[in-house]
């Protein structure tokens, strides 16, 4: 048993020289994420089109290539094969006459429906919405119509459809962000959409014609801001039910002001959703994921993947060459709690191929401010940290550097809640309401610990209770966090994980 009482000293990996890339060019820069996806330069925000298809897992986002603050609206892409090393690819999709390229989704169409697919092979199919900003300034209010592209060699090039757009506008302000589906039991395709503040589902044959099913929303969950980008699917879960799930994002109205991810669980019939429950709940607690959607074609697995910013502050962060990240590929699991249901996230498997220098400790005694200085290498500015106990306490870990900039992210007891405080983290200055206390209350019933924290340069992911807990904040300290601790009254941890991870750009 490794026993270290009343000892406060911090985690200074002498291994490791924690100074800044000396290199200069892409991925280099101050705040540039190692392990989460960032695009070479520019402009960021809503992840669209994610699709599986040969191997491949295509991320499409929303990309402004001539600046680094949201502007005309195109489709970025890269691709991967294993969710955590990334290939930059040629922008998809460029704004047209028709409107600039807002969020949407892609399909891989197996039956050709669309008719788009050649030589007996199906085409990828993607669904987006084209937003027509002259129509905006001259204060009308369809200016939101959806429209189709496809594409027969894998997602490489694109064409647009010669009748664009496949679904107009009804003559509202906020109609957006097709989710598409196919749904099986009645071989048709389901659209859900979002409407101003709620969702509509549209239903089709052939991706081409779309017929209104119903609506849902408008009295039932949060309300604060506009709902973008929806989707829908069915999860088993622990307990073997198969139960839908809606996922609906909002801004501004999240729990910590600005944008957030809401769900619900509920039935689908092919027609209409309803939900089995009363309360709001998040998929994540904290300021800094939004317009999060899962893959497609991906049977057995629901892989989500979300924007890393805030409304609130995404223009002014300071980066100075690019602006957001994704945050890291999650694992989505549908738990039972008393009688509820909740979703769980997991960091996705596939992140364990970037793990190195890994330190497993047991029993571990942690009285005072504990730090491991000899028995963990750091070797870089991202890692993991897990940590297991018998007996939930009050305790804390603690980033910090030597200008006394630090992060604290732990469990109040007092409170029974998960929190990170980055009132004290580093530059806050672009943002009167940056520098917070973040908490969720705790939605576990166990008496155990469980906690895993993935961080890299300027983020940090928080998985509590096996992900039923989560909170995804950004920070920017002026310089690297060098030190680590961990502080508690009186706390023995069952087990304490370390792992370094390579970058993904090396």
């Amino acid at each position: 048993m490794v026993r270290i009482k009343y000892v406060t000293f911090f985690l200074l990996i002498s291994s490791f020289a924690f100074a800044q890339h000396k290199a200069t060019g892409v991925y280099h820069e101050q705040y540039r994420p190692q392990i989460h996806f960032s695009p070479p330069a520019h402009w960021m925000n809503d992840p669209n089109g994610l699709v599986y298809y040969q191997g491949v897992y295509n991320l499409f986002y929303q990309y402004y290539p001539n600046g680094t603050v949201w502007g005309p609206m195109h489709w970025g892409h890269a691709t991967s094969t294993d969710l955590v090393h990334w290939t930059n690819k040629p922008i998809a999709l460029y704004p047209d006459s028709l409107g600039l390229i807002f969020s949407g989704s892609a399909v891989v169409d197996y039956n050709n429906t669309s008719g788009f697919g050649q030589n007996g092979q199906p085409p990828l199919v993607v669904i987006f919405t084209h937003h027509n900003q002259a129509n905006e300034k001259d204060g009308k209010n369809d200016t939101e119509n959806e429209s189709l592209a496809y594409s027969n060699d894998g997602g490489k090039t694109w064409t647009k459809y010669a009748h664009n757009p496949v679904l107009k506008n009804p003559g509202i302000s906020d109609f957006r962000d097709p989710k598409v589906m196919w749904y099986a039991p009645e071989k048709k395709w389901v659209m859900t959409l979002a409407t101003k503040d709620h969702i509509t589902f549209y239903s089709s044959r052939n991706l081409k014609q779309w017929t209104k099913e119903s609506e849902f929303g408008e009295h039932t969950g949060a309300h604060g801001g506009v709902w973008e980008c929806p989707d829908l699917f069915p999860m088993t879960a622990s307990d073997s039910k198969k139960t839908w799930v809606l996922i609906v994002n909002i801004n501004p109205g999240g729990p910590q002001g600005g944008s957030a991810t809401q769900y619900f669980t509920g039935y689908f019939d092919g027609k209409t959703f309803k939900v089995n429950h009363t309360d709001i709940r998040w998929l994540d607690m904290g300021s800094d994921e939004y317009a999060g959607v899962t893959w497609s074609n991906t049977p057995g697995r629901h892989i989500f993947l979300g924007w890393m910013s805030n409304w609130q502050y995404a223009t002014s962060v300071p980066t100075k060459v690019w602006r957001s990240a994704m945050t890291i590929p999650r694992e989505l699991k549908l738990v039972k709690v008393d009688t509820n249901y909740f979703i769980a996230s997991e960091p996705v498997k596939e992140l364990n191929r970037l793990k190195a220098n890994s330190t497993a400790l047991h029993n571990v005694t942690i009285k005072g401010n504990v730090s491991i200085t000899n028995l963990v290498k750091r070797m870089d500015n991202q890692y993991q940290l897990s940590i297991s106990s018998a007996q939930l306490k009050s305790f804390f870990v603690t980033l910090s550097n030597a200008a006394g900039e630090k992060l604290i992210t732990g469990y109040d007891e007092a409170e029974n809640c998960w929190y990170i405080d980055r009132t004290k983290a580093g530059d806050s200055a672009f943002n009167k309401d940056f520098a917070k206390r973040i908490t969720t209350p705790r939605i576990s019933k166990s008496k155990h610990a469980d906690l895993t924290l993935v961080i890299d340069a300027a983020s940090i992911e928080l998985f509590a209770d096996k992900g039923l807990n989560m909170i995804t904040s950004i920070f920017f300290p002026k310089k690297p966090y060098t030190n680590l601790s961990i502080s508690s009254k009186n706390m023995l941890l069952r087990d304490l994980n370390y792992s370094g991870f390579k970058s993904i750009w090396h």
